[in-house]
């Protein structure tokens, strides 16, 4: 019977490869996602090479090729690099590396991973251990305990991250754990508003069993009632409907999109996905009107993790510290985007396609969408009435283009953007709404509270969690070339000593150019600053040199102690930015494998080499950061709290590179009095 299944693997793979090398008639960008004929390949690879044993499929991604070969290959007319996926699998209780040549259909390079932490979770063990309580005896009288029915609780996984547990010897406790915590779902979509507090399973994701279990107290499960956000459920009376608002573009749109490749006024970038990281823009360049070429920008841009600590140390929630990229997945928890709400009429979609358990695909309808945003902004303006019997009125509209997608982490949406502007700016954008981190308590108003209950009552027997979001995006800038250096410009304050003027003082700004990883580390908010990324090789023709200056966003600080143990796994937060040398294998900033990890393979510690960065391949690490105390506001269902910065070009053109944009055709002129 064994040999009957792996002559099927070997015949499965043989016509998957078969149909793959059809498919590459397409001829798709080295840098586009891999699609599902190349996951199923990937999976029959795979499973061949691993006859009559089970592996599961952890991560699935493009093992892109290396940096100069995409170059190389953008710049001419040389064949795309060959196609290859990076995967990792757990394997006999370890976790395996593998590199997967889908030309040659093979495993090109295979090694066990022997250091801290484990692979980010899959969609489909999370499912598996959300089950496993209600097959458990005890589970069951904490339900029976508490008078709720098995049929209307849900339950869900929750890392449990490291304090100080030293590497054991033993395999058996050294394996992949993680947190079981149940809702009650009766009378309310709103299951995260309804936790039973005190109860939890502890769950081996390997032997998918669970090891330990808690009910330490019982807890006032939180009411339904005020909890519901469904429009379908809530009743009467609403708010007053907002008047109808018309997006239209009757000529279409103005972008042109090529499998993932996008075209926009004087933009070029490509989008991709990772079931890791999620978006990721790359090779965007910009054409200079003056010059009459595209100019590099951005080689390759993404979220490479995102750090949500909360800040109650008790039992219950103390390992709540969350990295959603690394554990969780930011890539495979988007979310299908709703047209006409999340996107507006005028926007186009793209779906996504990552690996599930099994290595077999699965579809994000409408993970991504692309669209035109006009909402009456001004681009530039000037209104002039120094002239004699003459008033001059110039002022330009401001069209961008938007890539979005939607992350859903548990209970929180993330609403993330990337907005191209023809000035040439890039502007990220970050939304957070969802549902807010409940903890049950005994609590129905503030009166009663005589110790620190760690968050905000924001209803009867709900207490909103202290915590913080933390995102850190890789931006491998390549302003006119790979070759950049980073500078700093200190805003400072000098004493005016000339007595010929009554002023006292000015600013002025000095310079400093980082030559090493450890001058480029920035607190930022203590000292003003422009932080700029120069291309040193290349000046305007008045000698400056061209670059990009970042913007930055909300400025929040980790409060943690730098030796409490999430702060140690999650020390990149601990400066808003860094630089390094770009190195292929450096992309994620709290390292390779995430889950239960030490802080021992992450950003902070690729930076104490601290090697050389003046004028060389560089990337910029920014972290922006959110500290979040909950409001009532923020109760049953969060509004949108926004956040972003922007990469703005800084001498990088002759002079303003819109000036001769035009304002985009009205399709319907509006009810206004125009003057000549």
């Amino acid at each position: 019977m064994r040999e009957i299944m792996d002559a099927k693997k070997r015949v499965t793979l043989f016509c998957a490869l078969i149909f793959w090398r059809c498919a590459q008639c397409d001829k798709p960008h080295p840098l586009d996602p891999l699609t599902p004929d190349e996951l199923n390949l990937v999976r029959n690879i795979v499973q061949t090479s691993h006859p009559s044993t089970t592996i599961t499929f952890q991560y699935v991604g493009l093992d892109e090729p290396n940096k100069a070969e995409i170059l190389s290959w953008a710049s001419s007319t040389k064949p795309s690099p060959p196609r290859r996926a990076s995967v990792v699998a757990r394997f006999q209780d370890e976790s395996l590396e593998m590199s997967v040549d889908m030309s040659s259909g093979s495993i090109v390079s295979s090694k066990v991973y022997e250091g801290h932490g484990f692979p980010m979770l899959s969609m489909g063990e999370q499912a598996r251990a959300s089950l496993l309580p209600f097959r458990y005896e005890a589970f069951r009288e904490s339900l029976k305990k508490r008078g709720l029915k098995k049929s209307e609780v849900v339950c869900a996984c929750f890392t449990i991250g490291w304090f100080g547990e030293a590497k054991s010897k033993s395999k058996s406790k050294s394996k992949r754990k993680v947190k079981v915590k149940c809702y009650y779902a009766k009378g309310s979509a709103n299951l995260y508003a309804r936790p039973l507090e005190g109860v939890a399973a502890l769950v081996d994701l390997d032997d998918m069993k669970i090891v330990d279990y808690s009910d330490r107290e019982l807890v006032p499960v939180p009411k339904a009632e005020g909890t519901e956000y469904r429009a379908s459920k809530l009743k009467p009376p609403f708010l007053p409907n907002l008047k109808g608002i018309a997006v239209t573009q009757p000529s279409g749109p103005g972008f042109t999109i090529r499998g993932h490749s996008v075209s926009w006024a004087n933009w070029k970038f490509h989008v991709g996905f990772d079931t890791r990281a999620g978006p990721i823009i790359s090779l965007a360049s910009i054409f200079d009107q003056q010059k009459q070429k595209h100019r590099r920008v951005l080689y390759r841009g993404f979220i490479s993790e995102l750090f949500v600590p909360y800040q109650d140390p008790t039992e219950e929630w103390y390992y709540t510290t969350y990295f959603d990229s690394g554990e969780y997945g930011f890539g495979q928890s988007m979310s299908s985007l709703q047209p006409l709400t999340d996107c507006p009429p005028n926007a186009a979609f793209l779906d996504a396609y990552y690996a599930a358990s099994d290595g077999t695909p699965v579809k994000i309808a409408n993970a991504f969408c692309i669209f035109e945003r006009y909402a009456g902004d001004i681009m530039w303006r000037h209104t002039e009435i120094a002239i004699p019997n003459e008033v001059i009125t110039e002022v330009r509209s401001d069209v961008s283009l938007v890539v979005r997608i939607v992350s859903t982490v548990g209970n929180y949406d993330y609403v993330i953007d990337w907005e191209l502007k023809p000035s040439g700016s890039i502007k990220f954008g970050v939304g957070l709404t969802g549902i807010l981190g409940i903890k049950a308590g005994a609590y129905t108003n503030t009166d009663q509270i005589k110790e620190d209950i760690y968050g905000t009552l924001l209803a009867d027997n709900s207490i909103g969690i202290y915590h913080d979001h933390f995102f850190t995006y890789y931006l491998d800038l390549d302003i006119d070339g790979e070759a950049n250096s980073f500078v700093k410009s200190n805003l400072e304050t000098v004493r005016v000593k000339d007595h010929t003027t009554p002023r006292k003082s000015r600013w002025t700004v000095v310079s400093e150019t980082a030559k090493t990883e450890a001058d480029a580390r920035i607190k930022l908010g203590f000292k003003p600053c422009e932080l700029l990324v120069v291309n040193p090789n290349k000046k305007t023709k008045q000698g400056n040199k061209i670059g990009y200056r970042l913007l930055p966003g909300p400025v929040a600080h980790p409060l943690l102690l730098n030796e409490d143990y999430p702060q140690i796994r999650a020390a990149f937060t601990n400066y808003n930015v860094w630089v390094t040398p770009y190195n292929k294998s450096e992309k994620w900033a709290g390292g390779s494998y995430v889950d239960r990890s030490r802080g021992d393979d992450t950003l902070a510690i690729w930076g104490l080499r601290n090697r050389q960065i003046e004028n060389k391949d560089i990337v910029l690490w920014y972290t922006m950061g959110f500290h979040h105390v909950p409001s009532q506001e923020d109760f049953p269902v969060m509004p949108t709290l926004s956040g972003g910065f922007e990469l703005r070009p800084t001498n990088f053109f002759e002079s303003n590179p819109v000036l001769k944009t035009k304002s985009p055709t009205n399709v319907h002129w509006p009810n206004c009095t125009f003057q000549n």
